[in-house]
């Protein structure tokens, strides 16, 4: 029985739930296409079924910020995922904060956690960029509600001119990062 990939690309297209900004790049974006890109890797691997929260670049989900992250939790509950991974890019004032972390639920979160890991050491390898850890983040929605271990992926910082251009124009390094730390968690690689 293929592995249940849940990909939640973080945020909105437009309107409500829409994601940062910087140096002139919209998270949203960003996340739909390295979320593209990773089910496309996925999809090519008989290992594993993934689903995207977002099929295409429009499409829009809840009518509100809650009801978002409320739509990507039901489904991927409802569709009994075996792992959900959330994508996200940081921001911050500094515009030299850079690198990749993982937030998961908590420490009692040890598929997540590991899971995380791997996913980190393989980002580090693909993009370059910092591996600045696990962060446990117990009121995030979207690790808090999952029935599934899950792992909310922070690449890279929008606000930091490099990371920003790494993660609009080389979208595949983060794609296959991803997928190299699922394969090395499943012990596939």
């Amino acid at each position: 029985m293929p592995i249940k990939i849940y990909i939640d690309q973080g945020h909105n297209p437009s309107g409500f739930n829409t994601g940062a900004e910087g140096n002139g790049f919209f998270e949203q974006d960003i996340t739909f296409e390295i979320g593209r890109r990773l089910y496309n890797l996925l999809r090519g691997n008989p290992e594993f079924t993934p689903r995207l929260s977002r099929p295409t670049a429009d499409t829009i989900l809840g009518t509100s910020n809650s009801t978002s992250l409320t739509a990507r939790v039901n489904e991927a509950n409802s569709w009994r995922a075996d792992i959900f991974l959330s994508l996200h890019n940081n921001a911050a004032e500094n515009p030299n904060a850079t690198g990749n972390e993982a937030l998961v639920y908590g420490p009692g979160s040890t598929v997540a956690r590991a899971l995380g890991e791997e996913i980190l050491e393989q980002l580090t390898l693909t993009t370059g960029l910092r591996n600045r850890g696990i962060v446990y983040r117990p009121g995030l929605y979207v690790l808090k509600e999952t029935t599934m271990p899950a792992v909310l992926v922070e690449m890279g910082f929008i606000s930091n001119p490099y990371d920003a251009e790494l993660l609009a124009y080389s979208p595949d390094l983060f794609a296959t990062g991803i997928y190299r730390g699922i394969l090395a968690y499943y012990d596939l690689l």
